[in-house]
């Protein structure tokens, strides 16, 4: 994919990944390990995020978040109810 004709529904991690590991991989190892979702969830909850038509360039156009932080949040819930 070309830097010019990135993915809209992509998490940051495909459609940025040279800036990836310097921003949301960075905060998500800042996150405490009792406030982590387990990684199963994780990876589900990303599932249905990308499956979203709110999700652009790894942000839910809905809310504003970045769907890999709010994601990772063991406490953190959709916006829209397609996961808890």
């Amino acid at each position: 994919m070309s830097e010019k004709t990135k993915c809209k529904r992509c998490l940051l991690r495909e459609a940025f990944p040279q800036d990836y590991e310097k921003y949301v991989a960075g905060l998500l190892l800042k996150i405490p390990e009792k406030d982590k979702a387990p990684e199963g969830t994780y990876q589900q909850r990303l599932a249905v995020c990308q499956s979203c038509g709110q999700l652009q360039n790894g942000t839910c156009m809905g809310c504003g978040c970045l769907v890999e932080l709010r994601a990772a949040y063991k406490k953190e819930k959709c916006p829209f109810r397609k996961w808890m």
